[in-house]
């Protein structure tokens, strides 16, 4: 197991960014004696010799992309390689721990995963945990462990270039992008979200020295901008801010952006300037609706009126803030629809609203704390096992016919890719077609291609999107 090649961790897709989910438990396994090999399947073809010749193979599955895409990969591991223990581990491993041990994997983790993953290599060593075949191996499936870690260096040389990922996009030049978790967990109980179904709650800081290091790998790497890729990087505004300060301290030329709550965004309205300062230039933040009630039943912490709130407060200090939403639920109306496309057009959000976002159907995962929720009952399907999720049906037919053509719409604008706002221009008229009329006025927006556009990632998929059909290779 010591050898290079007996430990082989693989990442599916970790929305276009060079993967954590392998360079995390890298660093841990090398500060045990081991010697992983990290594949990233988002980017690279599974490579046979390397899995034949695998003793333990780790599949990281942060989101449900990634968790398809793992179980087909499993499948292929398992014609490859009849011996070898397949561990499945991250949020939605946990979340689809019973279908996995049924199918594909011998052992599940999540949570604060990386000391469970070297215990379990550990075991495989000495044999008190089995490889294939079924008959003599020992399935485990483990509760996420919830316990601070104290972390190592992340290792960032074995994985695939920078240039292979996502790049920020901005004044009409690219820039390579670096990505970092600064805290993991979440505050906070969206039902929506998969995380509370297995932090609780619970959040969990990096130590800084290690981050501000990781960086400083990635900036000799070429880095020129930080995707801060914490669920909310204000559940922990000081800790943010010593980063921040720390990061322009020694690379002053980088520029970042991260995820925050609405909430969050107007409760440390005060911080935002700051992080401007810094180099923040972009600020995600997880809108989903402009229903009320929707924004109730997803228990998402803001109102429509926070919306705007938070939108001046980002703007004010110069910073472009990119909504993300949840555009079909099955407690959306084609009005409500209508009214979000007409606030990304109205509020000039067009090149900040990436297409797809207005494609997101509600996914709801095994585990979904929105299972033990009333409001859905009545829309509530069949679990789709092979699929990862609820079944669930609107109540209008109008808009699932909607969701149909706005994701094919979406899909054919993708390659080649086709300007947002010709796409933007070609959703809104499905929307109102929906409702049998056109839209009003004539679509005004300024020049197609003299038009400043707000910085973006030129990787624009989400983790319940599923990513171009080209991009993976299994």
């Amino acid at each position: 197991m010591r050898e290079p090649g007996a430990i082989v961790l693989i990442s599916c897709y970790e929305l276009g960014h060079q993967p954590v989910g392998l360079a995390m438990p890298m660093g841990f396994l090398e500060q045990e004696g081991f010697s992983p090999v990290a594949l990233d399947i988002g980017i690279d073809k599974l490579d046979e010799e390397v899995i034949r010749r695998a003793l333990f193979v780790g599949i990281s599955t942060p989101m449900h992309t990634a968790m398809r895409i793992g179980i087909s990969a499993a499948e292929k591991i398992r014609r490859l390689n009849q011996n070898c223990h397949i561990c499945f581990y991250g949020m939605y491993a946990t979340l689809n721990a019973d279908y996995l041990l049924e199918t594909v994997a011998d052992s599940v983790i999540g949570g604060e995963y990386e000391n469970e993953l070297v215990q379990i290599v550990q075991q495989v060593e000495s044999r008190s945990v089995m490889s294939r075949p079924v008959a003599d191996s020992v399935k485990l499936k483990r509760a996420p462990y919830l316990k601070r870690l104290s972390f190592p260096s992340t290792n960032r040389k074995a994985l695939p270039p920078l240039e292979k990922y996502a790049k920020l996009e901005w004044n009409g030049a690219e820039k390579l992008v670096g990505y970092v978790e600064t805290t993991r967990g979440c505050l906070h109980h969206c039902l929506h979200c998969p995380i509370p179904a297995v932090y609780h709650g619970r959040f969990f800081a990096v130590p800084i020295d290690v981050i501000i290091d990781d960086i400083r790998q990635q900036v000799e790497m070429g880095a020129k901008h930080i995707t801060f890729g914490d669920p909310d990087f204000l559940n922990g505004p000081t800790h943010s801010l010593r980063i921040v300060r720390r990061m322009s301290d020694e690379f002053p030329h980088l520029t970042f952006d991260f995820t925050a709550k609405v909430e969050h965004l107007i409760k440390h309205a005060g911080l935002i300037p700051e992080f401007q300062k810094t180099g923040c230039i972009f600020i995600i933040s997880a809108v989903e609706s402009l229903n009320n009630t929707v924004l109730k039943y997803l228990a998402k912490g803001h109102t429509r009126e926070d919306v705007f709130r938070a939108l001046d407060i980002v703007r004010s200090a110069e910073i472009a803030l990119r909504p993300t939403w949840v555009a079909f639920t099955p407690w959306t109306t084609l009005d409500d629809y209508i009214e979000m496309v007409e606030f990304v057009y109205k509020e000039y959000l067009i090149d900040n609203v990436d297409p797809v976002q207005l494609s997101i159907r509600l996914l709801i995962p095994p585990d979904s704390r929105l299972l033990e929720q009333k409001e859905i009952q009545p829309y509530l399907g069949e679990l789709d096992k092979a699929s990862l999720y609820f079944k669930w049906k609107h109540p209008d037919p109008r808009m699932d016919e909607l969701h149909k053509r706005v994701s094919q719409i979406v899909e054919d604008a993708a390659c080649p890719r086709r300007d947002t706002a010709i796409t933007f221009k070609l959703i809104r008229e499905a929307a109102y077609e929906a409702r049998d009329q056109r839209p009003p006025g004539q679509f005004v927006y300024p020049e197609f291609e003299d038009r400043e556009k707000a910085p973006r990632l030129t990787e624009p998929w989400f983790c319940c999107a599923e990513p171009m059909k080209n991009q993976i290779s299994i």
